[in-house]
Formats: C-alpha cells, structure tokens, sequence
C-alpha cells in the first residue's frame, strides 16, 4: 500500500512540475509585390498573403495562444494581425538580430507565435530546440508553421502547413 501511495504522490509531483508550452514559428505570409520606384523593402501582404494570415488565425484559434511576437514589419504584423484581433492579445514587437530573445521565449509560461523571415525563422526553432534543424527558408517559401512542443526540458519538433 505504501508503494502504491508513493507512486501515486510521485505522478502527482511529477505532472504538476511539468511545463508544457508550443511555440508556432512562422515566416511572414506572402508579401505584395511593388512598384520598382518605390525603394522600401518594408511591404504589405498581397491578398495571398491576407488569405494566408486568415488561415494562420483559423488553425491556431484553438491553441490556447498567450503572446503573439513579431518583428516591426507591415508584412509581420500584418500576418498576426487576425489572430491578435480575435484573440485580444497584443502584438509584441521583437529584434529578429536580438540573440536574447530565444532565451526569453523560453522563460515564457504559455503558448507563443512567433512572426518573422525567411532568414529568422530558422534562428528561432533551432534555438528552441539547440540544435540546428532548419537552414534559411527559400524567398518563395510560405505557409510552414514550424511546432516546437517543450514538456519539462524536453523538446520535440515539428511542421505543419496553414
């Protein structure tokens, strides 16, 4: 019977020690192609990319969303702009140069989207994880939702599409 009252202690322990927490990683959705003259790289969606926001929004209503992060750009803050206004969280802008910030992440107790580019994104999952599993993502890559699940100290990772 002590055993049994042991096992049964040490599950209950054990379980509510255990942080679980999912990041989805994301690259912007597809930016709007502009005038030549114009020379600002800092673009809006095209209405692809508006429709892939509203898609991003549709898959991660559920997910029990706590911070929304993402990098001071039309296009970014335009991807988590759906998500952000029906959910009511705030969308926090974050240096995509800043090597802290994956470490903050970590530190953060519920779940998080991350908004950046094709040349961040992979920053952050490989930080998450400390190990690298992604490289750059291609200009013309979209619409990877990178998952990385932290339980504990554990972590696992995986892609899905939206």
């Amino acid at each position: 019977m002590k055993r049994i009252i042991f096992f049964l202690t040490t599950i209950v322990f054990c379980s509510c020690n255990t942080t679980s927490v999912d990041y989805y990683i994301v690259r912007h959705a597809e930016k709007a192609i502009v005038d030549s003259t114009i020379k600002s790289s800092d673009v809006p969606l095209s209405e692809e990319g508006k429709k892939r926001a509203e898609n991003l929004k549709t898959q991660l209503q559920d997910k029990d969303i706590k911070f929304i992060f993402s990098t001071n750009t039309i296009r970014t803050k335009a991807t988590a702009e759906p998500l952000s206004k029906q959910t009511g969280i705030p969308i926090k802008i974050y240096d995509g140069s800043d090597t802290g910030f994956v470490g903050a992440l970590k530190n953060l107790k519920g779940n998080v989207l991350v908004i950046g580019h094709s040349n961040t994104v992979d920053n952050v999952v490989n930080g998450l994880i400390s190990k690298p599993v992604l490289n750059d993502l291609p200009e013309t890559q979209f619409g990877d939702l990178f998952i990385v699940h932290k339980k504990g100290s554990n972590m696992s990772y995986e892609t899905a599409h939206f």
